[in-house]
């Protein structure tokens, strides 16, 4: 038992049920079981009582009814659900004391009937009062267990609170060092704003000052015909400039002129994208062009560098989207002498095929009509339709329902115009899907040749940031 509990049970007397037997009758007197297991006794009758027989019969089957309800097992499991709910902070003090009360209640009352019976009963009576004792050094060491926890929990609680007040003052002097930076800077970029207005204010007052003097010294008229005179020179100078740049594209148009005149070799053929261009001998004292070397160069326009085009090292060539606005150069080396030809200008792009490509991109994917003319760099004996897809992911080429390449945009793709001497070069491309399968595709027009270059080139721009171009191009 608890200290606590030995406190509060000292001043309540409980008699045993023995004391009140009549021994001058022989007898027993007759009670029953009442709320709470309180035993309530019944007025005596004036009459004599009855037998001893009939008594003993009577209280065992009142024991046999006791024991039916108020048995060990069921006390213990009201016991239990006691000390479940004295893990509640406000009711474990009220029933600790009530499991304690009905413990010495109930052992009272057992130890009252063990010396009245006698065989099994006995016995059992003996078993319930060891249960009973057992159940109160549970209720004991539960009660100590939760004491223990509660003390334990009580001591982590502070800790943490502890812990947390720590944190908190942290966090507060962390916050008031911010503060007071912030303060300070706030305090230093308003002291600035003063200087720097103060500073602006007396600039705009030396303006104002400065402006009223130039008004005094010059009359308005003068000041808008000066302002006229300002308009027209302005005019002048970008005019002048425009003619200026005319004038250098000229010049530089004609000295590629006077170079192309004392060269041995001409360019036959329109600059233009869409048609072709063929080097030819001036006359016939110069040297043949099978014996030469040739290389055809993009010349940029900015920067006067030579791009090496790969593959054109025949004498013809027909110009490609990527040489419009660029002047195209022929290198031509014989016998250890090398010569130069370039076209007379920059060439030109073809006309409303820019609006014929934008009609185009609208769509899904174009399909052109080709044929092909050569395959993996061999003569194509076949001169049947195909069908040239292109799409926003992928080139196909198929005819019918049998499809003879099909690729998705990949740096590993190349795309550019044919750079051989076939006279069909200006409606020609080359086309490698991947390496080891190479086409050159004819088509019906220059200018589906052309629009389906741009377009791929569009796609694969846009959807994996690769340009197409011909092998070891530089773009």
């Amino acid at each position: 038992m608890s200290p606590e509990i030995e406190e509060n049970m000292e001043g309540e007397v409980i008699f045993p049920v023995s004391a009140d037997v009549s021994f001058a009758s022989d007898g027993f007197p007759k009670y029953k079981l009442g709320p709470d297991n309180q035993i309530l006794e019944e007025p005596k009758e004036d009459s004599k009582g009855p037998s001893l027989k009939e008594v003993v019969e009577q209280e065992t089957m009142q024991l046999s009814d006791q024991h039916k309800r108020l048995s060990v097992r069921d006390l213990a499991c009201k016991f239990d659900k006691n000390l479940t709910a004295a893990a509640k902070p406000k009711l474990r003090e009220v029933a600790s004391l009530e499991g304690h009360v009905l413990l010495k209640k109930l052992r009272d009352a057992l130890e009252s009937l063990r010396g009245r019976m006698a065989g099994r009963n006995k016995e059992d009576v003996e078993k319930a009062i060891s249960m009973v004792e057992a159940l109160a050094v549970k209720l004991t060491q539960k009660e100590g267990e939760l004491i223990q926890e509660k003390f334990e929990a009580s001591e982590d609680a502070n800790k943490l609170v502890n812990q947390e007040k720590s944190f908190a003052c942290a966090e507060i002097e962390s916050a008031r060092a911010v503060v007071q930076r912030i303060g300070e800077a706030l305090d230093e970029e308003e002291r600035d704003a003063q200087n720097s207005k103060n500073q602006d204010v007396e600039e705009l007052v030396e303006e104002v000052q400065e402006a009223r003097r130039i008004k005094l010294l010059h009359q308005p008229s003068k000041v808008i015909d000066m302002e006229h005179e300002l308009r027209a020179l302005r005019n002048q100078i970008r005019e002048k400039s425009i003619v200026s740049v005319k004038l250098q594209k000229e010049l530089a148009k004609s000295k590629r002129a006077e170079q192309n005149k004392l060269a041995p070799y001409v360019l036959d053929g329109s600059e233009t994208l869409g048609s072709s261009l063929q080097l030819k001998p001036r006359s016939d004292s110069s040297s043949p062009l099978s014996k030469c070397s040739v290389q055809w160069y993009r010349v940029s326009s900015e920067d006067s560098q030579n791009e090496v085009i790969s593959g054109a090292n025949k004498t013809f060539y027909a110009p490609e989207p990527f040489d419009v606005g660029r002047v195209l150069q022929v290198d031509i080396v014989s016998n250890g002498q090398k010569v130069i030809v370039t076209t007379s200008g920059p060439i030109e792009p073809a006309a409303r095929l820019a609006t014929h490509v934008e009609n185009l991109l609208r769509k899904s994917s174009s399909e052109f009509s080709v044929v092909i003319s050569q395959m993996n760099g061999q003569d194509h004996p076949s001169h049947s339709v195909h069908v040239f897809n292109v799409g926003k992911m992928r080139l196909k080429l198929c005819r019918g329902w049998i499809t003879k390449a099909r690729e998705i945009y990949s740096a590993t793709m190349q795309l550019c115009g044919v750079r051989t001497n076939a006279n069909t070069a200006a409606r020609s491309l080359f086309w490698q899907p991947r390496k080891g399968l190479s086409f050159v595709l004819t088509f019906e027009s220059e200018r589906d040749r052309n629009a389906a270059i741009m377009l791929a080139r569009k796609y694969a721009y846009d959807c994996n940031t690769v340009i197409l171009a011909g092998p070891e191009d530089q773009v």
